[in-house]
């Protein structure tokens, strides 16, 4: 089982259908698999061969798509960047995977210069995009004079096995150092079918790569719309009139996004004319997604949604919020309930919710656990990190670190990371709950809820909002809001209105940057 058979399947079964978008180049799946060929070929002649690592920094285009596979059949690792991450970090990810060789769009020739100056290990350059390249020492080439001078148009033949490495991710490190997290063929692969068959994916779907596929919020389905011949339109950056554009103009028909992306375009005045758009579905992933905000993006796209649950660590699949066929005829505000979970255990996958001494919890929606896991998308371990590894990997069981709970029909639902509870007087105040509270204010853009800490209860709940335009709420108006709603220990002590809130590269809220300015060198506490 490896990845290279999705594409083969595709250029043998839809050579002539369009496969990839991008703003005005298209290509048909016998064009995308001849370029792929093309590339294999060349990283192959640099000498770049099966087991070694290739890195990649470019928005979500083509020629990522392309690397994605070039190195999927040729038995090459790709180590895709966050472009989002310093240069200095940059530099310790690229040092700590070896590669050999670096794809590099031309937007971030300032990253790769730096990158350059730290004596690499990586021999060359390939240069990609309408900007000016860098006059680096590195022996550099052009990646379209690359593909026209191609010395093949066949996909080579390497004997690839389902437990060799495909990708090499590094973790945003929000916790501390960033980890490679080595996913194999086998994971990418069984989470692709996977994927095909819990979102009934055909060749008639069209996809929009809006979230970065430098992440596996989206970038599993690169493989999983191959399979089955699907098109791909890429949105290079999330611009939001750009993104609702692209469904328009491509009649996109289904995509993932974090939420914070979808609460930027229900916003947007475009999205208001729900004729425009051929959306199915809409899935979410990254962070928990509060109902009212479920609400919102079926009315407003005028379609499905469902969201689903995992980590880089799991390819990224563990669950999805996709009901059983005896909830199909509940009330809609039901539906919308179940929807709104984590979700049930996706295809494949056994999914556990377990107390501190490893037995599961109570299948009663309230009694609270850590999430594990057990399957063939969970992780092969962390880049030359055996100690960390064995801290995550036990018995062949992911310990997550999401708390939640898991109700009658087996769907959990994460009530916070283990690092994010807050522990005021004694008390647990699980910040999702908070926050979806606060979603129901109608002057909540965006919110994020956190502990700071007090010398007499320990932690305080501590709330950031952004607010929408037209609103001009006061800290004792949201204080108040939440007190209807919840306990009031779990009600915010303190409120602050903010322009923006931080987040990591893929565009998940970043709780820990709120709560550094509090915590100071006690930071270490929360983590």
């Amino acid at each position: 089982m490896d990845l290279s058979l999705s594409l083969k399947r595709a250029v043998a079964l839809w050579p002539d259908q369009e496969a990839l978008v991008d703003g005005h180049k298209r290509f048909t799946y016998e064009q995308f698999g001849n370029r792929v060929a093309s590339l294999a070929a060349w990283l192959r002649g640099f000498g770049i061969n099966k087991g070694d690592v290739a890195a990649i920094i470019a928005p979500n285009c083509h020629e990522f798509m392309e690397a994605y596979y070039a190195c999927a059949v040729t038995g090459i690792i790709l180590n895709p960047l966050n472009y989002r991450l310093s240069p200095t970090e940059l530099v310790g990810i690229v040092a700590d995977s070896e590669a050999k060789i670096i794809l590099v769009h031309t937007d971030f020739a300032d990253n790769v210069r730096q990158l350059a100056q730290e004596e690499p290990k990586f021999k060359r350059i390939i240069w990609f995009g309408a900007g000016r390249r860098q006059e680096l020492a590195v022996p550099s080439f052009d990646y379209e004079e690359l593909i026209s001078n191609s010395p093949s148009k066949t996909l080579p033949d390497v004997n690839i096995e389902s437990d060799d490495l495909a990708q090499l991710y590094y973790t945003s490190g929000t916790t501390g150092k960033a980890k490679g997290v080595m996913l194999t063929h086998g994971n990418a692969t069984f989470n692709a079918l996977g994927a095909v068959s819990e979102l009934q994916l055909t060749d008639s779907d069209v996809w929009a790569h809006v979230a970065p596929i430098f992440h596996l919020a989206d970038a599993w389905s690169l493989f999983a719309i191959t399979w089955v011949g699907g098109k791909h339109v890429f949105v290079p950056y999330f611009k939001p009139v750009d993104v609702l554009r692209s469904f328009e103009k491509e009649k996109v028909t289904i995509t993932t996004m974090v939420p914070t992306m979808v609460n930027t375009l229900l916003h947007e005045k475009l999205v208001h004319n729900k004729s425009n758009f051929s959306l199915r579905l809409i899935l979410t992933a990254g962070s928990p997604v509060a109902p009212e905000q479920v609400k919102q993006i079926v009315n407003a796209f005028n379609c499905d949604y469902l969201q689903f649950y995992g980590l880089t660590e799991t390819s990224p699949f563990l669950t999805i919020s996709k009901p059983k066929a005896k909830q199909q005829n509940l009330p809609e505000d039901k539906l919308l309930e179940i929807k709104s979970k984590t979700g049930r255990a996706f295809i494949g996958v056994q999914v556990k919710v377990v107390r501190r001494d490893g037995t599961d919890v109570e299948r009663d929606g309230t009694e609270v656990g850590e999430v594990i896991a057990k399957g063939p998308v969970v992780f092969k371990g962390y880049w030359k990190q055996p100690d960390i590894t064995a801290e995550t990997l036990k018995d062949g069981w992911i310990h997550t670190g999401d708390l939640a709970v898991m109700d009658e029909e087996g769907f959990i639902n994460i009530v916070d990371r283990k690092k994010d509870m807050i522990i005021t007087g004694g008390e647990n105040v699980y910040s999702t709950e908070v926050e979806y509270a606060l979603y129901e204010h109608p002057a909540v853009l965006e919110c994020a809820v956190f502990g700071v800490p007090d010398p007499d209860w320990g932690e305080l709940v501590a709330a950031a909002i952004v607010v929408r335009a037209g609103y001009s709420p006061t800290e004792s108006d949201m204080i108040a809001f939440v007190k209807e709603r919840l306990a009031k220990y779990k009600a915010p002590r303190a409120v602050e209105f903010v322009i923006e809130l931080p987040k990591t590269g893929s565009g998940k809220i970043y709780k820990r940057g709120l709560r550094e300015k509090h915590w100071g060198d006690r930071h270490s506490q929360v983590n």
